[in-house]
């Protein structure tokens, strides 16, 4: 099985070197660059193409944020897990709008960090505890009604599914709530990716609950 191969982009050595520690401890992963900049991350992500990105937001040069989009956008199979200090809604949904996949903050154990790694590489969306309840916060909050046509090529089952997909439900109790097969709901959730432009769950609920999807009307 091949080493899951990793880069670093932090500005402080200190915490640089003990997120090194803590990754070449994890069984199976390899530290593969460092970076103290943004740019310095986007190049080597470019040179190295590694599985994941451990980025800091606050990044000299080129911020955290202006980082991820460019290494997304030129490398989207890499991963990019955010741990910041920053736990504020500004700076979690413009790294996520950035194409980032997971979120953590600085002060997260070694298990969260491995498991949180992990899920990125595989394509999952990951959050710490703090930010999910950010998220869980902003999904609380309903959006215009108007907001619901600016996904007109939705059909109205695939509308259930968005709300479903942004309430935090998975695939099997999407299947059980609207009493269709898993493979229909994959189906489903396959083309709601593509009408949204989005290429996984994390920012399809982003662009879900921009449009004012993901809550019933009176919820909230």
């Amino acid at each position: 099985m091949e080493a899951l191969r990793v880069l670093i982009a932090e500005d402080h050595p200190v915490f640089r070197d003990g997120l090194r520690a803590l990754l070449t401890s994890i069984p199976g992963t390899e530290v593969v660059g460092e970076a103290a900049t943004g740019t310095e991350a986007v190049e080597q992500s470019v040179a190295l193409q590694p599985d994941v990105v451990v980025m800091d937001l606050d990044l000299p040069e080129l911020d955290g944020v202006a980082a991820t989009r460019r290494i997304v956008g030129t490398s989207p199979h890499v991963g990019v897990l955010v741990l910041t200090m920053f736990d504020d809604d500004e700076s979690v949904f413009a790294a996520m709008r950035a194409g980032a996949r997971g979120y953590l903050l600085k002060g997260a154990d070694q298990e969260e960090i491995r498991r949180a790694i992990l899920a990125v590489s595989r394509g999952e969306a990951i959050f710490g505890p703090a930010v999910t309840q950010r998220l869980v916060e902003y999904f609380s909050v309903p959006r215009p009604a108007a907001l619901r046509d600016a996904f007109p090529g939705l059909t109205e089952r695939e509308r259930e599914v968005v709300e479903l997909i942004a309430k935090g439900d998975t695939n099997g109790q999407i299947a059980t709530r609207l009493g269709i097969s898993a493979k229909t709901v994959r189906n489903h959730v396959s083309n709601i990716f593509t009408k949204l432009q989005v290429t996984d769950r994390a920012h399809a609920i982003i662009r879900a609950r921009d449009a004012g999807l993901g809550v019933r009307d009176g919820e909230g």
